[in-house]
C-alpha cells in the first residue's frame, strides 16, 4: 500500500486529451492548474488539507509499465506514436502545495501543478481522489475531535470503510484531524501512529460467564484493561463484574494504569452516570468509562451537554465515511497558460453560478492574522509577484461583493504564505513530517480559528479575498469574454 504505480488511476478522458494535445498542441507548452474545493464539508467553518503524501508517492512512482501499454493498446483508440510516448513518460513540472494539516478555505489552491500541459493533464484525477478524500476524513474527525472538548477520540471504523485504502489512508487522515489512535492495525505499522482498541462481545460470550471473561482478559493485559460491560446488563452485571476484576488487580497489587469500561449500547448519557457513581463508590474514581455506537460530533456534543460522564469516544461509521457529508467537492480547473514570451497568460472559467466562476493566473495565499490575538483574520489569495509589507496598511474587500471592505492598519496583523513548493523539475524537495507531528500542527492550526468558525452549526464564515491586482485581472477577463 505504500508503494503503488497508480499511474492508471485516472478517467479515460484525461488519456483521449493527452492524446488530442499529443497530435494538435505543442506537448510541451507549459499551463497551471489549481485544485481547490468550492463550499466546506458539513456546512462548517473551515476544513483541514491532508493526502499530500500519497500524492508525492504517486507523483513519484508515476510512469507507464509495460502492462499499462499493453492494456491502453487493446482499447483501440490510442494511435502507436502516441503509446510509444507514454513508454518514457515521467513528470517534470513543479507543484506546490499548502502542507497537511493547515486549516483551509473555500477556493483557495490546495495544490498547484505548473507543468506540460500533457502531465498536468493526466495527474488530475489521482489528486482529486486523493487530497478529496483524505482532506474530508480529516475535517470531519476535527469535527468530532472539537465536540468531545479535549477528551480522546479513536478512530474506530476501519469495518465500515469503503474498502481497504479508504481504511487505512481515512485513519490516516482521522489522526491528523485529531484523533489519538486507530484500531487499524495496518494504518499504524504504515504511519506509525498508535493503535488502540479493547474487546468484543463475542469474547464475553464465549466465556461461561461475564466474569471469567473480564478476568482472563485483565490477567492478560493488566496495563490496558478497558471491559466491554454491555452484553448482558450493563448496570446488573457488566459493571458489578468489572468492579469485582478491578478490587482483585488492586488487591494482587497490580498496578491499575490505564482501565475501565466501555458502553457500546443504551442510553449513553443516563449508563454512564450510574456507571460512575458505581465505580466511584467502589474506590475507582480514575477510572475510564468510554463509549461508543454510531457517534458523530453532534450526538457527543449532545451527551456532553447532559453531563454525560464519558472521557472516552470510539467513533466508527460516520466518521471513517463522513456519512452526512460524503464527499469533499475538490475541482481542479486551467489557471493559466505560458504565452510565447515565457509569460503565464491568465485563463478563467465562467458559469452562471459566480461561485463556480474560476479566479485566473499564478497563484499563491497569503494567511492574514490579527497580530494582538494570532487568530486568523482571513486569507488573501494574490499572483505570485505580489508583495505585501506588514508595516503598512491592508486591505481586504470580499471578491463576491467588493463595497465589503476591511481595512487593516500597518503594524496590526501579520502575513503568511500558505504554499510550499513540493516538486520542482519533477524532483521532489519537500519531506513529510510524521503523521502525530502533522497532527500536533493541526491542533496548533485550529486554534488560530476564533470560536465562532469551529462551531458545528451556523459557522462564523473566514473570507477569502483577491488581491486588488488579481481582482482587476479576474473583472478583465469577465469583462472580455462577456463581449465575445
Amino acid at each position: 500500500m505504500d508503494r503503488q504505480n497508480l499511474t492508471l488511476l485516472t478517467d479515460l478522458y484525461e488519456l483521449t486529451m493527452m492524446q488530442g494535445y499529443f497530435k494538435n498542441k505543442d506537448r510541451n507548452e507549459t499551463v497551471i492548474f489549481d485544485a481547490f474545493y468550492r463550499s466546506n464539508p458539513c456546512d462548517g467553518g473551515f476544513a483541514v488539507a491532508a493526502g499530500l503524501d500519497q500524492l508525492i508517492q504517486y507523483i513519484k512512482e508515476l510512469h507507464f509499465d509495460k502492462e499499462d501499454i499493453s492494456y491502453l493498446a487493446s482499447l483501440g483508440i490510442f494511435d502507436k506514436d502516441f503509446l510509444d510516448y507514454l513508454k518514457d513518460f515521467k513528470f517534470t513540472g513543479d507543484i506546490y502545495a499548502i502542507p497537511e494539516g493547515t486549516v483551509v478555505f473555500p477556493r483557495e489552491p490546495l495544490i498547484k501543478v505548473i507543468a506540460p500541459i500533457m502531465q498536468a493533464q493526466l495527474v488530475e484525477t489521482a489528486i482529486l481522489n486523493i487530497i478529496n478524500h483524505q482532506s474530508l476524513i480529516a475535517t470531519k474527525a476535527a469535527r468530532v475531535c472539537y465536540a468531545a472538548h479535549g477528551d480522546g477520540i479513536m478512530e474506530f471504523g476501519l469495518r465500515r470503510a469503503q474498502g481497504p485504502d479508504a481504511g487505512t489512508y481515512g485513519a490516516r487522515a482521522a489522526i491528523i484531524g485529531g484523533c489519538i489512535g486507530t484500531s487499524n492495525v495496518l494504518c499504524g505499522q504504515l504511519f506509525d501512529v498508535p493503535v488502540k482498541g479493547t474487546h468484543a462481545h463475542s469474547w464475553i460470550m464465549s466465556f461461561p460467564d461475564e466474569y471469567t471473561a473480564f478476568k482472563t482478559y485483565a490477567d492478560m493485559y493488566p496495563s490496558a484493561c478497558i471491559l466491554l460491560v454491555d452484553t448482558y446488563d450493563t448496570l446488573k452485571s457488566g459493571v458489578p463484574n468489572a468492579i469485582r476484576v478491578f478490587t482483585e488487580m488492586r488487591k494482587a497489587g497490580i498496578p491499575l494504569s490505564f482501565y475501565g469500561i466501555r458502553l457500546d449500547s443504551g442510553d449513553l448519557a443516563y449508563l454512564s452516570k450510574k456507571a460512575r457513581k458505581m465505580l466511584d463508590e467502589a474506590g475507582f474514581p480514575d477510572a475510564v468509562i468510554s463509549a461508543s455506537n454510531d457517534l458523530d460530533e453532534f450526538l457527543i456534543q449532545s451527551l456532553k451537554e447532559q453531563g454525560a460522564a464519558i472521557t472516552s469516544w470510539g467513533v466508527g461509521t460516520h466518521l471513517i465515511t463522513s456519512k452526512d457529508c460524503p464527499s469533499f467537492g475538490g475541482v481542479y480547473k486551467l489557471a493559466a497558460i505560458m504565452g510565447e514570451d515565457g509569460k503565464f497568460v491568465p485563463k478563467i472559467k465562467l458559469s452562471e453560478n459566480s461561485e463556480k466562476v474560476t479566479n485566473p493566473g499564478n497563484k499563491t495565499i497569503y494567511r492574514v492574522y490579527e497580530k494582538e490575538s494570532g487568530k486568523v483574520k482571513a486569507d488573501l489569495i494574490c499572483l505570485v509577484d505580489e508583495k505585501f509589507d506588514e508595516k503598512e496598511p491592508l486591505l481586504l474587500f470580499d471578491p463576491n461583493e467588493p463595497w465589503k471592505k476591511t481595512k487593516l492598519s500597518g503594524g496590526s496583523y501579520t502575513l503568511r504564505e500558505l504554499m510550499v513548493p513540493v516538486f520542482l523539475g519533477g524532483e521532489c524537495c519537500y519531506t513529510s513530517p510524521k503523521v502525530m507531528d502533522i497532527r500536533a500542527y493541526c491542533q496548533d492550526e485550529q486554534n488560530t480559528l476564533w470560536d465562532e468558525t469551529r462551531r458545528l452549526v451556523n459557522p462564523h464564515k473566514v473570507y477569502v479575498d483577491l488581491s486588488t491586482k488579481l481582482y482587476n485581472i479576474k473583472i478583465q477577463l469577465l469583462d472580455q469574454m462577456n463581449q465575445l
